[in-house]
């Protein structure tokens, strides 16, 4: 037994979950200096690719869900998924013009999309839970973090001894190296079967808008989440601008997945816990409010590596004990739907939103080739404000 678990189950719950987010840290936190660097894109032209796992979180995981509550078993559309997403991976790593870039990065985000809330669907199902029981699953989601650090300091690793960071292309290479890897470890999941319930399961998943909570909840998800793709597409080159090494880059940001892992383990469970989803949801708001405000003010370089862990405690406290709260209210029948709800809301609608208001404000203060880092960081900033503003005065979990 591992934490209260069968070892077995355990062990391949994790597997899944690390080999998930593997594949996103790959190439998500520093894909942008490719970008904007060697390919010498616009800040709209990068905001456009980074756009594709938004858009596809908003169709795909309400597909994904529906297909996993009623026809087909979770890990055999996760395996489908990761296989093709392998080869667009590794398409995408050579593609220099924007239009084709977009064209194979949206089609691998249509499939990659899907498979995010399938993931917590396979663990909350394998777990035998009716809600979420926030003190097992903290154990398998630190894998998620844990995945994204790792992957972080063996990408500035290969950096340094083959000299690939100047042209960046290894990111996509990388993860497409994944995700062959977690299609194999999905085929040898346990089976998860549809649960075949009555209705329309994502009839019934959208039908949880009509609770307060769980409205204002998707609202604020929208916000919060959507301000992610200013630190995302922007952190790599503020930091080399700050004068952090290209090839510190990916181990620079990891910090916020260390952070995360430990908050994951040790903090995430005591705090819904004792204080509930309500302000573990506004603690989470408040660390990314955090975050922007040492990048607007004066600071040294190091300053800007120690405010990743801001970072990855807001994402712990803000994206994962969101979903915990989405498993937590979820009907009977349709886990999978209200799961991938809260994903489109997070990593869909919010990050296609952030991700074309963070194109807009990037060229907005770009002159002469150089951002204007304290006004670009401060549109973040404010709406981080309104969303921990918003969550004190209308958010009221019922769970």
């Amino acid at each position: 037994m591992i934490f209260g678990m069968p070892s077995g189950l355990y062990l391949k719950l994790s597997a899944l979950m690390f080999l998930e987010f593997a594949i996103w840290g790959a190439w998500y936190p520093v894909l942008a200096a490719r970008l904007l660097g060697p390919l010498k894109f616009s800040g709209k032209q990068t905001g456009w690719i980074y756009a594709t796992i938004p858009l596809g979180s908003i169709f795909m995981p309400l597909v994904f869900g529906q297909l996993a509550d009623q026809w087909f078993n979770a890990e055999l559309i996760i395996a489908g998924a990761q296989l093709v997403g392998t080869l667009l991976l590794f398409v995408a790593a050579w593609k220099r013009q924007f239009s084709s870039l977009f064209v194979v990065m949206l089609l691998y985000a249509l499939c990659y999309a899907g498979t995010i809330p399938l993931v917590n669907s396979v663990m909350f199902y394998h777990l035998g839970l009716n809600k979420v029981d926030v003190a097992k699953s903290a154990y398998i989601f630190m894998w998620a973090p844990i995945a994204w650090a790792l992957v972080g300091y063996f990408l500035t690793g290969w950096r340094w001894v083959f000299k690939t960071g100047q042209e960046g292309r290894d990111c996509l290479v990388m993860a497409g190296v994944f995700s062959v890897i977690m299609a194999v470890v999905s085929s040898f999941m346990p089976e998860t079967p549809p649960a075949k319930a009555a209705g329309t399961p994502m009839v019934t998943a959208l039908s949880m808008l009509g609770r307060p909570d769980f409205l204002v909840f998707i609202i604020i998800s929208i916000a919060a989440a959507g301000m992610m793709q200013f630190y995302f597409l922007g952190t790599a080159q503020f930091m080399q601008d700050n004068g952090i090494a290209a090839n510190n880059v990916p181990a620079s940001m990891a910090v916020a997945q260390a952070m995360q892992a430990g908050a994951t383990l040790v903090l995430l469970s005591p705090l819904v816990s004792h204080v509930g989803f309500k302000w573990t949801l506004t603690i989470g708001t408040v660390a990314w409010l955090i975050l922007y405000a040492i990048y607007v003010a004066p600071r040294p370089a190091w300053m800007i590596v120690v405010s990743q862990g801001f970072h990855g405690l807001a994402y712990v406290f803000f994206i994962i004990a969101g979903q915990m709260f989405a498993g937590a209210v979820a009907p009977k029948g349709a886990e999978a739907s209200t799961q991938a709800l809260a994903v489109t809301a997070q990593s869909g609608v919010g990050l296609f939103l952030g991700t074309q208001l963070a194109g807009i404000v990037m060229d907005r203060y770009r002159v002469e080739g150089k951002f204007q880092w304290r006004q670009l960081f401060l549109v973040p900033g404010v709406i981080m404000l309104v969303c921990v503003l918003a969550l004190i005065l209308f958010f009221r979990a019922v769970v």
